[in-house]
C-alpha cells in the first residue's frame, strides 16, 4: 500500500511540475519561515549547495568553485527570493488625486525576473499594469516595486499576476486594477520540450477592467509601439 501511495504521489508531482499547476493563490510558506535570521539561512543554504555540488562530483577546492555555495546562498536570500520576506514589501506611496485625472493609467513593460517554483529555473518577461483612480494615485516607481517584490519568489505566473493586482487594489482602495504578464519560462525553453520560442501570457482583471470596453482599451494600449530616441 505504501509503495502504491508513493508511486501515485510521484506521478502527481511530475504532473504538477510539467503543467505549471499552482496549488494556492498564496505562496506556500510555512508559519515558521522567519524564525531564523537571513544570516542563518545563508549559512544553511551554503552547506546545502556544497552538498549538491559535491554529489554532482564538482571539485570545490577549485578556485572558481570555492565561493559558489556562499554566492548562491546570498543570492537566494537577498535577491532571487527576497520577496518571500514581508519586511521587504514596498510601502506604496499613494496620494490624493487632486488633479482629478479620471482616465486609465498604464505602466507598460515592467521587467519581470522570477523563478519557476517547480524547477527553480528563471521566468523572464514583462508586466503591464493599469488602474483607474477612485480618489488615490500611486507613485509610478511603486508599481515597478510591487511587481519586483512578488516576482522575487519561487513562483507560478498565474499567482504572480493575481498578487500584483491584489496588492495594487489594497494600496489604491479600488477594484479597478489590471495586470498582464508575458514571460518566457526556462523550464520550458531550456529543458523538457526545449521550445525556445514560446512564452506564457497571464491576465487578471478587476472591477471596471472586467467590462468589455475597458478591457479592450487597456489591451489596445499594450499594442502601442512607443519608441524613445
Amino acid at each position: 500500500m505504501f509503495e502504491l501511495s508513493s508511486k501515485m504521489n510521484d506521478e502527481r508531482i511530475n504532473e504538477i511540475g510539467e503543467n505549471h499547476v499552482g496549488t494556492s493563490a498564496q505562496n506556500p510558506i510555512r508559519p515558521d519561515a522567519f524564525d531564523i535570521s537571513d544570516e542563518e539561512k545563508i549559512k544553511k543554504i551554503e552547506e546545502s549547495v556544497k552538498d549538491i555540488l559535491n554529489t554532482l562530483g564538482m571539485d570545490l577546492t577549485d578556485d572558481s568553485l570555492q565561493g559558489t555555495p556562499k554566492r548562491v546562498a546570498k543570492a537566494f536570500v537577498n535577491e532571487l527570493f527576497m520577496g518571500l520576506n514581508p519586511k521587504n514589501m514596498p510601502k506604496p506611496s499613494t496620494f490624493e488625486n487632486n488633479y482629478s485625472y479620471g482616465e486609465m493609467l498604464v505602466e507598460k513593460n515592467i521587467v519581470v525576473y522570477s523563478t519557476c517554483e517547480h524547477h527553480l529555473l528563471p521566468i523572464i518577461g514583462r508586466a503591464h499594469v493599469a488602474y483607474i483612480s477612485d480618489g488615490k494615485v500611486i507613485g509610478l516607481s511603486k508599481m515597478n516595486r510591487i511587481v519586483e517584490y512578488f516576482s522575487k519568489r519561487p513562483q507560478v505566473q498565474e499567482r504572480l499576476t493575481m498578487q500584483v493586482v491584489q496588492a495594487m487594489q489594497e494600496a489604491l482602495g479600488t477594484q479597478d486594477v489590471a495586470c498582464v504578464i508575458d514571460a518566457k519560462h526556462l523550464c520550458v525553453n531550456s529543458r523538457g520540450i526545449k521550445d525556445i520560442e514560446s512564452s506564457t501570457i497571464t491576465a487578471e482583471f478587476g472591477g471596471k477592467f472586467k467590462e468589455k470596453d475597458t478591457k479592450r482599451e487597456f489591451l489596445d494600449y499594450l499594442k502601442m509601439n512607443t519608441k524613445f530616441d
